[in-house]
């Protein structure tokens, strides 16, 4: 990324850091998040045009407190402290932050006290707006050079700004769809007081990912595990643009898949792309090696190294082949960096980030590692992917078996199958589709005892889950109305045999996670 103008964003272990280099890329700026104890060597190898500081779990006084290096306060780039990264600020540049007493998390209000121009354009002087708190300390006393620019009732130096040195600072959380004006000054940050030109677009991306590609590869071979999701298409297609033949995709059927999914793979690599493809069926091995498997983490890893062993016997046989494509994403590298470890640890089980066998003895090609998903969407139009695997909801790595708690049988698997896809169906029929983020069936691990005709039935329990999404960061139900609800029901219970209960989920998803299951 040596010819974009770039931001560094530096993660003191926020769960919603992500969204704070979301809203950066979507003013086509280019952006990366590296823990705190990286930026400083970051900084120096990215050469930034500013720096965001996250916000973060910790407290600014306690004694190993994750703080900025010094180095970036000294390098005369525009500095945004968010949350934890107000108080970091204060407390790094000799102000005064208060711990402990002065909790505040959910909606507030701000009023705004001087213009600045991390607000210009966006909040008028004397106003009061909504933003979305989430502290247990305040700044009570700012650096020297800075001037309060907005206060709250519980966050009295609610907004700070140094416009000589261009550093600014916010209590509250300009990333979140909560605080409704955040990503407009977001974008004065980075457009405007950092001078990013934004012009790091997914046409650009792809030209130079071809050429990077090209590079690495040389006049090599590359193998590409394709699992049936928007990433791998994406990195087939990308990666056959690249180096034509030279490429060979490698289609590992575990048996998980929704209905048709199979055939709809081999049909648009092998009919629409000609794309070199291997299709393994390895249902019965799968499916052999989950029986009696309850646990929800046994199944992931099972699936994993299962599908690292077939993979690995296929490319032993194809031979040439050096490179290895993966589609892993950003997310993914971020949360494989984690400096907190935490729950993205399980919660990324599924997901191999340089993690396949040493003994493969392969080069890794990773050509989204630098992208989010809706840019890998983005990036897939570019290179003309339909959109029916374009637009396609997110679908998880271990398929169905995590959507079948409890043992998976065929039985289950072709139960849920069809009760998932009459439910797409359904939403596809009345047009709400691309609305959901992500729409799925979940095959309950109950029976209940029902009446259908003049028959007792003792059958299992289809749960189905729709939510929406801006970011993939949080998540809310989608409020089908009770009319829609019903016919999916009917089709279900009357169509797909062995189900007579369908119950709806209206929990939401809380922050932090990237996939909902």
């Amino acid at each position: 990324m040596a010819s974009h103008d770039k931001i560094l964003i530096v993660d003191f272990g926020s769960q919603v850091t992500q969204l704070i280099a979301r809203r950066v890329r979507e003013e086509r700026v280019y952006c990366e998040i590296v823990p705190f104890q990286k930026a400083e060597a970051a900084l120096r190898e990215m050469k930034p045009k500013g720096v965001i500081l996250s916000g973060g779990p910790a407290s600014v006084l306690d004694k190993d407190a994750p703080l900025a290096p010094p180095a970036i306060y000294q390098a005369g780039v525009p500095v945004l402290g968010i949350c934890y990264g107000e108080q970091a600020m204060a407390q790094q540049l000799g102000g005064q932050v208060e711990g402990g007493h002065h909790r505040q998390f959910g909606r507030a209000e701000v009023e705004v006290k001087k213009p600045s121009a991390l607000t210009a354009g966006v909040w008028e002087v004397g106003q009061r707006y909504p933003v979305w708190m989430s502290h247990g300390d305040r700044v009570t006393r700012p650096p020297v050079g800075f001037a309060v620019t907005a206060a709250s009732d519980n966050a009295p130096i609610a907004m700070i700004a140094d416009e000589k040195r261009k550093f600014y600072a916010t209590q509250f959380h300009l990333e979140v769809v909560h605080t409704p004006h955040g990503a407009a000054m977001l974008r004065n940050f980075v457009r405007n007081i950092a001078g990013c030109a934004g012009d790091w677009t997914m046409r650009t991306f792809k030209q130079e990912a071809v050429e990077k590609i090209r590079r690495r590869v040389g006049k090599g071979r590359v193998i590409c595990g394709l699992s049936g999701g928007v990433d791998s298409a994406v990195v087939a297609v990308l990666i056959h643009e690249a180096i034509g033949d030279r490429l060979t995709c490698v289609f590992v059927d575990h048996g998980l898949l929704r209905l048709g999914e199979a055939e709809r793979v081999v049909a648009l690599f092998r009919g629409h792309y000609n794309i070199p493809l291997v299709h393994v069926d390895a249902a019965a091995l799968f499916l052999k090696a989950l029986a009696g498997v309850d646990d929800p983490e046994e199944k992931r890893k099972t699936i994993g190294r299962l599908f690292i062993d077939v993979f690995e016997a296929e490319a032993n046989k194809i031979g040439g082949a050096e490179f290895l494509a993966q589609g892993t994403l950003y997310p993914d590298v971020i949360e494989s960096v984690s400096f907190t470890g935490g729950p993205s640890v399980t919660i990324k089980s599924h997901h191999n980030v340089g993690g396949l066998p040493e003994r493969m003895h392969m080069k890794l090609v990773e050509p989204l590692r630098e992208l989010f998903k809706d840019e890998v969407r983005a990036l897939g139009r570019e290179l003309d992917l339909p959109e029916a695997f374009v637009g396609r909801h997110p679908f998880p790595g271990p398929g169905l078996a995590i959507r079948c708690p409890g043992p998976v049988t065929r039985e289950k698997l072709d139960i849920l199958r069809l009760a998932d896809e009459i439910f797409i169906e359904e939403i596809r029929r009345v047009g709400l589709y691309d609305d959901i983020w992500q729409a799925f069936a979940v095959l309950l691990p109950v029976r209940t005892v029902g009446v259908m005709g003049d028959v007792r039935t003792y059958d299992f329990v289809v749960g189905l889950r729709a939510v929406t999404s801006i970011d993939g960061m949080t998540a809310d139900f989608y409020p089908f109305d009770m009319e829609f609800l019903g016919t999916v029901a009917t089709r279900i219970v009357n169509e797909v045999k062995g189900v007579n209960r369908v119950i709806y989920d209206v929990t939401s998803k809380p922050p932090g996670t990237i996939e909902w299951e």
